[in-house]
C-alpha cells in the first residue's frame, strides 16, 4: 500500500481500531473525464482543515478508534485484477471484524466491496446516492463500468436491495431493467430515505455515495457533473438521517472526487467532511 498522510484524527495503528479508511485510486473505465484516482490522497489531504469535533452529532474523532491504512496499489489500466485487490482488502477487513470506509476513485470500486460485504451479510441493503443510474449492462464494450456497477450490485445483493436517491440522469435501458428489481428516487428523495432507513435498520447496511449526487455547483471537482443534484448542505443531512435512527452500519464508500476539475477544494473538502460524519455513524454499527 501507498503510505499517504492519514485522514484527520486517524489512529497510529490498526490494532484496536474499528473502522478502516482505505483508497482504491481506480479510474480506468471513466467514460468523459478521469482523473478520481487522486481523490483519496486529495481528500486526506484537506481534511486537515476541519476540526475533529462535530457539532452536530456532539462526538469528536479522538473518541473513534479508525485507521487510515492508505491506499491500495492498483496495476494502471487492469480492471479484473483491480477489482479481484478490492475485493481481497475489503474481506480481509471483515474477516478482521472491521467496518471498511473506502475512498475512490471510479464508483466501479463498490462492486467489488459490496461483493465482500454480502458474502459476509447475506441480508445485505445497499443504499446508493448518485446523479447516474449506473444500470447499464456494459459501456463502450466493457461489461465492468463505473456506468454499469449498480446493476451488477443489485445481481449479487438480489432485487429490490439496492435503494438509489439523487438520481437524475439514465438511458430506457437502466429505467426497464430497475423497474421491478430496485427502487430509484429523484432529488427530492428526504421523505422516502428515511422511511426506506427505517425499513432497512434491523438488517445490515451498506452505503455507497458518488459526490456527483450534489449539483456541480457545491461539487464540481468529478468526473461527470450533472446539473441539478442536492447541496452540499443536504448530503450532510444524508448522512445524518442514518444516525437518527439506529441502523448496522457494515460499509461504506466515497467514490468520483476529481482533483483534477476542484476549484479551491471544494468538492475534496466536502467529501473529507461527508466521511469524517461517516466515521461516526459508521461507529454506531450495532453488535451482532
Amino acid at each position: 500500500m501507498n503510505e499517504y498522510g492519514r485522514f484527520l484524527g486517524s489512529k497510529e495503528t490498526s490494532e484496536d481500531a474499528q473502522i478502516v479508511i482505505m483508497g482504491a485510486p481506480m479510474d480506468w473505465t471513466a467514460s468523459f473525464r478521469p482523473g478520481s484516482r487522486f481523490g483519496p490522497e486529495r481528500i486526506r489531504s484537506v481534511s486537515e482543515s476541519l476540526e475533529e469535533y462535530s457539532l452536530h452529532l456532539r462526538r469528536d474523532l479522538q473518541d473513534v478508534p479508525f485507521y487510515d491504512a492508505g491506499d491500495l496499489i492498483l496495476p494502471f489500466g487492469d480492471v479484473r485484477e483491480s477489482l479481484k485487490i478490492i475485493n481481497d482488502a475489503a474481506v480481509r477487513l471483515y474477516k478482521g471484524g472491521k467496518t471498511p470506509c473506502f475512498l475512490g476513485g471510479e464508483h466501479l470500486v463498490t462492486l467489488p466491496l459490496v461483493e465482500a460485504a454480502s458474502s459476509v451479510y447475506p441480508d445485505l441493503f445497499v443504499f446508493h446516492f448518485d446523479a447516474h443510474m449506473d444500470l447499464r449492462s456494459g459501456y463502450l464494450g466493457q461489461r465492468y463500468s463505473h456506468a454499469s456497477v449498480m446493476r451488477y450490485v443489485s445481481e449479487a445483493i438480489g432485487e429490490k436491495r439496492l435503494f438509489q436517491f439523487g438520481i437524475r440522469s439514465g438511458i430506457e435501458e437502466e429505467v426497464e431493467y430497475g423497474k421491478d428489481k430496485i427502487q430509484s428516487y429523484s432529488v427530492d428523495f428526504f421523505s422516502d430515505l428515511k422511511r426506506l432507513i427505517d425499513y432497512a435498520s434491523s438488517s445490515p447496511i451498506y452505503i455507497s455515495l458518488d459526490i456527483d449526487v450534489v449539483d456541480p455547483a457545491f461539487a464540481p471537482g468529478t468526473g461527470t457533473p450533472e446539473p441539478g443534484g442536492i447541496s452540499s448542505r443536504e448530503i450532510i443531512e444524508v448522512i445524518h438521517a442514518f444516525h437518527e435512527i439506529s441502523t448496522n452500519i457494515v460499509g461504506f464508500d466515497l467514490v468520483e472526487v476529481a482533483p483534477p476539475y476542484d476549484h479551491s477544494d471544494i468538492t475534496s473538502i466536502l467529501a473529507a467532511k461527508v466521511l469524517r460524519e461517516a466515521i461516526f455513524i459508521c461507529s454506531d454499527k450495532k453488535s451482532g
